[in-house]
């Protein structure tokens, strides 16, 4: 049972409560060292009894910190920048913290003024850099500029600055172009993103690799450009399937693009795997609502922007980069190839 008292709660009622300094108290909200295990479970128990929410104007003023955090996108794809969000807004409720969203526009004439606009007077403690974002030399350049430290989610490289995390997009799409490559599959269109992405390139790279590896060369004929949307896959899909040589699969960069591609393959009446199997990237909640469902890579977006959240939170020295590990999920979108 919850325990009342009245009005909000402070640290020194949880302290009171628990039997400790004011000091331990903050030092377990703030999760920080040289508290025993014993004492830290001791006073989680009395915050959760009590019902304790921390006052982050309170704590910022008492502190160098301000509990904020800022995500920026850049990004058409809804569900990946909604896992993105999802993560790092987890983490930040966890330990106290508060999360900012902004949309920007890389590929705007006034970007510059944008990151200005963005930096001004800004008290965040910390950013997240999503793609495109994560790779773009102005951004980065005025981030090391104020001093304001920063994780880039999935760039191009690691970099000077800040902490990258990735997957290895080449080696998953090599791995996902293998798997089409098992069922028969040798002529594959590919769908790639924008050029702005340094997935795009990489994911391209692999697509390639695993081609060469099979005494393959890719087929500039055959490779479409989308933008990561599920308008761009079935325009995409439109070209490769209109021609008289079709491809008898395609691997799109990522789910929203191979939604659109199967769309359109429907609509010109080809039946999935039988006529043309379909791959996507990411693993997002598009690939659970086609029929069939959809193979692809997954990527824990989700967990990536937690991590992200964890190193800026965490004030220790900020590592170059952490890898997470990748999985190609084989679901009924792909099948053996005909003939």
């Amino acid at each position: 049972m919850r325990l009342k008292t009245n009005g909000p709660v402070t640290l020194s009622d949880v302290a009171a409560r628990a039997g400790v300094s004011i000091k331990t108290v903050s030092r377990v909200v703030n999760r920080e060292a040289n508290v025993s295990s014993a004492t830290r479970e001791r006073v989680e128990a009395v915050l959760s009894d009590l019902d304790y929410r921390p006052n982050i104007f309170a704590r910022s003023l008492a502190g160098s910190r301000s509990y904020l955090l800022s995500l920026l996108f850049d990004n058409p794809n809804a569900s990946y920048v909604h896992d993105l969000q999802l993560g790092a807004l987890r983490q930040c409720r966890a330990v106290g913290y508060h999360l900012i969203v902004e949309e920007m526009d890389s590929g705007a004439a006034d970007f510059e003024q944008q990151v200005a606009r963005l930096l001004q007077g800004s008290l965040t403690d910390g950013l997240i850099l999503t793609p495109p974002l994560s790779d773009n030399a102005l951004l980065l350049a005025a981030l090391a500029a104020r001093g304001l430290p920063c994780v880039r989610i999935a760039p191009y490289t690691a970099g000077e600055v800040g902490t990258a995390i990735l997957i290895d997009d080449a080696a998953a799409a090599a791995e996902l172009t293998t798997h089409l490559l098992d069922l028969g599959h040798r002529r594959i269109g590919f769908i790639e993103g924008p050029s702005g992405h340094g997935a795009t390139r990489l994911r391209y790279d692999g697509f390639a690799s695993a081609l060469r590896a099979r005494g393959l060369a890719p087929e500039p004929d055959l490779v479409v450009t989308g933008d990561f949307t599920s308008r761009s896959g079935m325009e995409a899909g439109e070209r490769l399937l209109a021609r008289p040589d079709r491809p008898t699969a395609i691997f799109a960069s990522n789910d929203d693009m191979a939604l659109g591609a199967m769309l359109t393959a429907s609509r010109l009446g080809l039946h999935i795997p039988e006529d043309l199997s379909v791959a996507g990237f990411d693993d997002s909640r598009t690939a659970l609502l086609t029929w069939p469902q959809l193979t692809t890579v997954r990527q824990p977006v989700t967990d990536m922007s937690a991590a992200a959240a964890r190193v800026l939170i965490s004030r220790e020295p900020m590592p170059r980069r952490i890898m997470f590990d990748l999985e190609v999920v084989v679901r009924g979108s792909t099948g053996v190839a005909r003939g």
